[in-house]
């Protein structure tokens, strides 16, 4: 088993320490913020994922995985550090690296002569290995630069010695609610680099893994090892979430076509599902798609598209048809409702997906915007939002603790995030509680006999 540093403690660099520790890694997890690395010290996860905390403190109890603030600690006991920290995206689209900057920075300036193996896991702009590798270099040459303390031993290390390392780039492919699932039973596993040397450590890193130890159902082929340049393996990451994303947009385009002709989308893509060459997933037609991952990681496709002078349209269509397609729900409101002006409408769900807490580009918080600046009163119930407490970044909106009080006077609710929850609430004692018992289903996942059965007016995206 090999000793791992993981450099941020996000979403994706917690799940990877976790993960990585629980299959028998010697593990220690960086994070700058003081107040978080304690929170995890004592055992609690500052994320919301299932299974995570289980994980979490039972790895903690092996001796496996430690947290600190020290960065010098984690790079003296690492052999694999990676750097997980966020890239958000700027303005323009471009994606946000001061983080990674600043870590690879770091790195240089601890590097202890032991070879050690940079993995970038954070979605970086294409190009980024061989700037981390430099930057890397500036942080090994600063320290070396630095005036020597006082009573202390001057360096005659060469900086060749001291840099003993390579970048290895290794996208992550998890989806928040499932992250732990999709770490042990992974499509593929992507590494990037032209070092055999670092393939080789990073495919012993990964072997419990590949030989399909942790599956849910053990055995079977081993998971298939891509081995790219760096190039290549960043793009990947891109790539496939551009894909999917522009697979999304295309059935909700296909569902707005089939609102206006009296077809129904969920038979039209059970339909083109079923042809091999398309496949059922991303397929689901609805209110559109946000979180930390896809607005971004097209943006940033589209960005360096255009530093490199070619225009994306598809991908740009992609992202304009995403834009539009949370008017959607406006206009279904405004068809049954008339005047939203002085109405109150309630929303079945915050997060931008369920089983997990994140509400970063969710589509809920366009629609609190919106409504709120056609004067409507928001409500809104989320399984996890509600009983955290936790309302950062929440204006505009009535956060409920049930889903009954949710209902209470509302003109209209509408289903914004497909909870498991939401499938199975009392529906009919809803329905009395409203001013007029009106349902949009956003995702298309509830049944429409049902919510009909129950005294509502139900309308799908593209019914």
């Amino acid at each position: 088993m090999l000793r791992v540093c993981v450099i941020g403690t996000g979403y994706v660099g917690l799940v990877t320490g976790v993960c990585l520790a629980h299959i028998g890694h010697e593990v220690i997890c960086i994070d700058v913020n003081e107040e978080k690395v304690k929170l995890m010290q004592s055992g609690q996860s500052p994320i919301f994922e299932p299974g995570l905390s289980e994980l979490m403190q039972s790895a903690m109890a092996s001796g496996h995985l430690q947290f600190s603030t020290n960065l010098q600690q984690g790079v003296d006991h690492g052999e694999v550090l990676f750097i997980a920290v966020g890239t958000p995206a700027l303005p323009n689209g471009e994606s946000d690296t001061r983080y990674v900057e600043a870590v690879a920075k770091g790195i240089g300036s601890h590097l202890n002569g032991g070879y050690k193996v940079i993995v970038n896991k954070s979605t970086v702009p294409i190009g980024s290995g061989d700037w981390v590798r430099m930057i890397v270099m500036d942080g090994v040459s600063e320290r070396q630069k630095a005036p020597v303390a006082a009573g202390s031993l001057p360096t005659s290390i060469h900086p060749e010695v001291v840099a003993d390392f390579d970048v290895v780039s290794n996208p992550e492919f998890l989806r928040e609610g499932s992250a732990i699932y999709d770490t042990f039973n992974p499509d593929r596993i992507v590494l990037g680099s032209n070092s055999s040397r670092a393939i080789a450590l990073m495919q012993q890193l990964y072997s419990p893994i590949i030989e399909g130890r942790y599956r849910d159902q053990p055995g079977g082929e081993p998971v298939p090892v891509l081995v790219t340049d760096l190039s290549s393996a960043e793009m990947v990451k891109y790539a496939a979430n551009s894909f999917l994303a522009t697979k999304i947009s295309f059935i909700n385009e296909i569902a707005n076509i089939c609102d206006r002709v009296g077809a129904d989308v969920t038979q039209v893509a059970a339909g083109i599902g079923l042809d091999s060459r398309i496949g059922k997933k991303f397929l689901q037609a609805g209110i559109g798609w946000g979180g930390s991952c896809f607005p971004k990681d097209v943006a940033a496709l589209i960005h360096t598209a255009d530093d490199y002078g070619y225009d994306a349209q598809l991908l740009k269509a992609a992202v304009e048809v995403n834009d539009h397609q949370r008017q959607i729900i406006l206009e279904k409101l405004q068809q049954v409702l008339k005047i939203l002006k002085g109405k109150t409408v309630g929303l079945l769900g915050l997060t931008f997906k369920p089983d997990t807490d994140d509400l970063r580009d969710a589509p809920a918080l366009i629609l609190i915007e919106q409504l709120n600046r056609l004067g409507a009163k928001v409500k809104a119930y989320d399984p996890i939002v509600s009983q955290s407490g936790l309302r950062h970044g929440l204006t505009g909106v009535i956060v409920e603790t049930d889903a009954s009080h949710l209902a209470d006077g509302c003109d209209a609710l509408v289903l914004v995030t497909e909870w498991q929850q939401f499938r199975d609430l009392d529906y009919a004692a809803m329905a009395q509680r409203m001013h007029s018992p009106i349902l949009i289903d956003g995702r298309n996942c509830l049944d429409r006999e049902l919510l009909m059965r129950a005294g509502f007016q139900y309308l799908g995206i593209g019914r």
